[in-house]
């Protein structure tokens, strides 16, 4: 479990904008907004967004907002993350979830600071190389990274308690939905360009499977291949 209070000083280092009081006011923001799992708004405290962001934008790190991170990707509004994370933990903490999309990298270090071992597969090798940079700049070492098609999953370390998707497409991926153990949760966005909801699936111990629709959102597509 990565221990966030041992963070390196020059990771949490910050000024201005990206100064601790920044990420306190987001926090602020986001439970003005309703996010309420104690565990997901005091990881987003303490994490620095700056760290995952070009240099420039620092000074936009904790705006509730999503960023360009190059290569067509972007790193979630703050409360998206901290909406799907908490959609994820809401009954229990799973063992080991599954992210389909590192992009900066930002959400697996959310669900690193409370899930006990996280894999993330990124299709994109230049975002996966410098996810994995800020990964070990902040000393986090329960997390397992990818770069394969998140459409196939990770079916060597299947099945997963709970599966999280940072990309929309029509339908969430029948192979991702058969590496999710029954009882299991996963979260994805689902839809079109034009249209998107955020949905969590529960699988039952049958195999069946519950949809929940938790509103509406808006994501990159999920692209199959790698690049």
């Amino acid at each position: 479990m990565v221990n966030l209070h041992a963070l390196p000083a020059s990771a949490l280092r910050g000024e201005g904008m990206t100064s601790q009081r920044a990420r306190d006011r987001l926090v602020t923001k986001l439970v003005e907004e309703g996010i309420r799992d104690e565990r997901v708004l005091e990881v987003i405290r303490q994490l620095p967004r700056h760290h995952f962001i070009d240099q420039a934008l620092h000074s936009r790190a904790y705006e509730n907002t999503a960023l360009p991170i190059g290569h067509g990707q972007t790193i979630s509004q703050p409360w998206i993350v901290a909406r799907m994370t908490e959609a994820l933990i809401e009954r229990e903490v799973p063992g080991r979830v599954l992210e389909i999309g590192t992009g900066s990298g930002y959400q697996a270090a959310v669900l690193a600071g409370i899930v006990p071992t996280v894999y993330t597969v990124e299709r994109i090798e230049e975002l996966l190389r410098q996810a994995r940079r800020r990964f070990r700049q902040l000393g986090i070492e329960n997390l397992r990274s990818r770069h394969d098609d998140g459409k196939l999953g990770w079916e060597s370390d299947a099945p997963f308690d709970a599966i999280i998707l940072t990309a929309a497409g029509d339908r969430v991926p029948t192979k991702l939905l058969d590496q999710l153990r029954p009882g299991g949760v996963l979260v994805a966005p689902v839809g079109g360009p034009s249209q998107q909801l955020l949905v969590r699936l529960r699988k039952g111990d049958d195999g069946t499977v519950v949809r929940e629709e938790l509103g509406p959102v808006s994501f990159v597509p999920l692209l199959g291949g790698i690049g």
